[in-house]
């Protein structure tokens, strides 16, 4: 793993991204030929004008300096041609690889455990699967492939300066010290200051979504000011964290210039002077070659710099997402049973279980349903009734005990297979911004519209869907904002039903909607739940009144179990809740 601190490199992190090429071998080594050609093709011009100068002008051959002039227009254009398909196919590169690490991280986000989401934020998870990843593209498009080069034709610079003249070329070597020392010390800071910016833009971005998402609250309770203050001190934090590397800028590149400035001109100087006391140069042309050459030698060393800053902020953004695609917070998926169908009986055996170890949230709690039964679950908040239905579908791994279904443990089903089977209507229904059809079928196709509504006719809810503008067409907007909370749970007993699933869970809320959606949804109900096994989480004591069964928990345990009539006769805890609610609805 990539670790946030002044380390220049971290090779193991760049096999890593690199290991992510192996797809497009013939991309990769195809974009490194024309990397080489490049530094062909630019070494290739100062030589030529070393020709022009000494084998042309000097002895006035007109016919070879059009020669060589043509000669620098081939180069020039082959120059051209490669950067054009080196520039592509590094491009192209990057954006494969990240295409495929987008899916690969999507892929593994969708099956953490709920867990993790509740720890983590929506809106750092938003920047590691889109900012993030584009920095990580340009390690090959900006980074990597732009450092070969570079090297490749300071390499070469170095090489034919040493072949012309070694004193001229061993003034420019004293020089390149001081640069190589100011770049090492330039990178080294530049990562610190890279994980910083990376941490501020992830800072900033979950900081906007989850305003944005929840503006509502945020104006009803006048937070407008607050809200906007602390937005500036986190915009703050960010505008200085990208400061510090505009610092670091502003420093190195004007050495950079500086140096090369004198690199040039001691080589005019000396080489000069040997011109004018006959000490060994001869040919003017070198010197025209040599200031070409330390352009060649000094200017990839600032591009390099340059280019590394690039390559560190992917290498951050590949550590940060490399650190999501190694996190282990899945549901082990090991079970074998796969049943087109199941009958629906459940079965709790001394079941206990805790969100956090040491804070145990049911404490072993037993029951059993029958195929076909109807069961609600009744008791105050923070009783356990939702944890139930997390732990029947799996979303957390109890800590003892066992969970059946239709007699085998849970964990023998296909993780898919146990969830296709279980429909859940929660009270906080989720909609996407897409149309209701879309909404109710989740994208699957083999669902046609005939299908949709004769199912939408036998709940109760066609009349209300069709009176929309569009209908089904009707695009409810981000989190289904265009309906009311009643409207979006029709949507969802509509879902649910399409389904046709063993076992119906239904968080029942009807106590915060108008009397006609209360009873489209109780009429949505008694069909929905119609010869299937079905848990419904009740709020609403009176509306449980025809269930089979009904467990009364308290504090992660089952207290009371029996129907309606049994439970009053006892005059325990369901007895008290319903007198409570009862007094309370008449007195509204």
């Amino acid at each position: 793993m990539a670790k946030d601190s002044g380390s220049a490199f971290d090779l193991f992190l760049f096999k890593r991204v690199l290991a992510h090429t192996r797809p497009y071998r013939v991309t990769f080594y195809g974009t490194a030929l024309a990397a080489i050609a490049l530094t062909a093709f630019s070494v290739l011009t100062p030589m030529i004008l070393r020709s022009i100068v000494d084998d042309a002008i000097q002895q006035k051959n007109e016919e070879l300096l059009w020669e060589l002039s043509l000669m620098m227009l081939a180069v020039l254009i082959g120059q051209v041609v490669f950067q054009l398909v080196f520039t592509y196919y590094a491009n192209w590169l990057g954006e494969s690889v990240i295409r495929d690490l987008r899916k690969k991280l999507f892929a593994r986000m969708l099956g953490f455990r709920m867990q993790y989401y509740n720890k983590s934020s929506i809106g750092l998870l938003v920047t590691r699967a889109v900012a993030d990843m584009q920095r990580i593209g340009e390690i090959f498009s900006q980074g990597f492939f732009m450092i070969v080069a570079d090297l490749l034709k300071m390499l070469a610079a170095s090489v034919i300066m040493l072949v012309w003249n070694w004193r001229l070329a061993l003034i420019v070597f004293a020089i390149l010290p001081l640069i190589l020392y100011a770049t090492r010390v330039f990178q080294q800071k530049m990562k610190v200051a890279f994980t910083e910016v990376r941490a501020q833009v992830s800072n900033l971005n979950s900081f906007v979504q989850e305003r944005l998402t929840g503006m509502k609250i945020v104006q009803l309770f006048t937070r407008e000011s607050a809200e906007s203050k602390q937005f500036r001190e986190i915009n703050e934090k960010h505008q200085n964290a990208w400061l510090k590397t505009v610092w670091y800028n502003s420093f190195f590149f004007p050495i950079a210039d500086i140096v090369s400035s004198i690199a040039i001109g001691l080589v005019v100087w000396y080489g000069g002077l040997q011109d004018i006391t006959n000490l060994g140069v001869d040919n003017k042309g070198i010197i025209f070659g040599f200031i070409l050459l330390i352009e060649m030698l000094f200017r990839p060393l600032r591009q390099i710099a340059d280019k590394f800053n690039t390559l560190q902020m992917g290498m951050v953004a590949a550590g940060r997402v490399f650190k999501i695609l190694d996190t282990e917070s899945r549901i082990e998926d090991a079970g074998e049973y796969d049943p087109e169908r199941i009958d629906g009986g459940i079965a709790f055996e001394k079941v206990h279980f805790s969100y956090e170890p040491g804070e145990e949230v049911l404490h072993g709690i037993s029951f059993t349903l029958e195929p076909g039964e109807k069961v609600a679950i009744v008791g105050a908040t923070g009783a356990g009734k939702s944890t139930i239905i997390n732990l029947l579908n799996r979303f957390y791994d109890i800590d003892s005990g066992t969970i059946r279904l239709d007699g085998r443990d849970i964990r023998d089903y296909k993780l898919a297979s146990l969830r296709s089977n279980i429909a859940v209507v929660l009270q906080d229904v989720f909609l996407f911004a897409d149309t209701i059809g879309n909404n109710i079928t989740l994208q699957d196709f083999s669902m046609g519209k005939a299908e949709i509504e004769e199912a939408a006719r036998a709940i109760g809810v066609h009349e209300f869907i069709s009176s929309l503008p569009g209908g089904y067409a009707y695009n409810v907007k981000e989190r289904g904002s265009m309906l009311s909370s009643g409207q979006r749970q029709l949507i969802a007993f509509l879902r649910a039903y399409m389904r046709n699933p063993s076992i119906l869970v239904l968080d029942e809320a009807t106590s915060s909607v108008d009397t006609y959606t209360e009873q489209l949804i109780q009429q949505a109900t008694e069909k929905v739940t119609e010869n299937r096994t079905s848990i419904i989480i009740a709020h609403r004591l009176a509306t449980i009144k025809k269930v089979d069964k009904i467990l009364v928990m308290e504090a992660g345990n089952i207290v009371e179990s029996g129907s309606h009539e049994e439970l009053l006769k006892q005059k325990g805890y369901y007895h008290k809740l319903y007198e409570a609610q009862f007094m309370a609805e008449e007195v509204l």
